[in-house]
């Protein structure tokens, strides 16, 4: 009576081979361009000396942050679909959890900085090199990084300390905070708790500042005189609000809420969209519509 779970089976996507096979190589295809992509960026701005600014760094930045956050799904959910590697020990479990949260809430804090950053570079543009100075970027850059890693520790120690009687069958393709919560036989409301509170801090707090930055940018561009001007100011920032737009809209849908109880198979495909589909569009939204870029390549 006193057995505990010590690893899970992850169910992956229902459906027949052919339909899980046709499902790795959509995995696989996005998975290369994801890699390829975002280094290409890094590799990009690194090379090209016009591009080293505050806004390219924290780009950068972006760009390495998801280049690890799809290697930390892809690769075993490739596994998971197509059976060779179904189970996952229950320490694995919670290091991929806290690497995932980690990962996202970074890349929370680094919307807000970029926000942060396109507002001084749009509302003072002639004091923008003096305000948003390299030391500057680089300290909220390591401040992004740091916030997201600790601000997920605790919740990561609380989901640790979780008791597993079983089953062991996870409904997902990766270790989330949902999954576990659903298979503990002990008290989850902690868990739950610090999630909404963890989730509110970073996802939350790092909305409000990149939406109260963006009225500032809307409202500075409408007292631009000329049309020519306001298209210019605009297009410096529309990338980033196409990027925001599309984190936040899942994030917040998969993380903030006061319980856990959403479905399994809903919070499936939303993750899907946020640990797949997004890190994939990020460099394609940043470089065909910047001008700075496409000189550079």
């Amino acid at each position: 009576n006193g057995t505990s779970v010590e690893e899970f089976i992850l169910l992956g996507f229902p459906g027949t081979w052919q339909f899980r096979v046709s499902l790795v190589v959509v995995f696989a295809l996005m998975y290369t361009l994801t890699v390829i992509g975002n280094a290409s960026i890094i590799a990009l701005v690194w090379r090209s000396s016009n591009l080293h600014t505050p806004m390219y760094f924290f780009l950068c930045n972006l760009s390495f942050l998801e280049i690890w956050y799809t290697m930390g799904v892809v690769p075993k959910a490739i596994g998971v679909m197509l059976g060779t590697s179904q189970t996952i020990s229950f320490s694995v479990c919670i290091l991929q959890l806290f690497f995932l949260l980690s990962l996202g809430s970074t890349e929370c804090f680094l919307l807000a900085v970029m926000a942060y950053d396109r507002y001084l570079a749009i509302c003072y543009p002639l004091r923008y090199s003096s305000l948003m100075s390299s030391v500057l970027s680089v300290r909220l850059a390591l401040s992004s990084w740091l916030g997201g890693f600790l601000s997920i520790s605790l919740l990561a120690f609380l989901t640790s300390r979780l008791t597993f009687c079983g089953p062991d069958v996870i409904n997902h393709f990766l270790c989330d905070i949902d999954s576990c919560l659903a298979l503990s036989c002990s008290d989850t409301w902690p868990v739950e708790l610090a999630t909404f509170l963890v989730s509110i801090i970073v996802v939350v707090a790092s909305c409000v500042v990149t939406l109260v930055s963006y009225m500032c940018i809307i409202s500075s561009i409408l007292r631009i005189q000329s049309v020519h001007g306001r298209k210019k100011a605009f297009s410096t920032c529309s990338a980033h609000l196409s990027v925001v737009t599309i984190w936040y809209g899942s994030t917040i849908f998969l993380y903030v809420k006061p319980s856990a109880q959403n479905s399994l198979d809903l919070n499936k495909i939303v993750n899907t969209f946020n640990t797949v589909v997004t890190p994939l569009l990020n460099p394609f939204i940043y470089t065909l519509r910047n001008k700075e870029v496409k000189l550079a390549l």
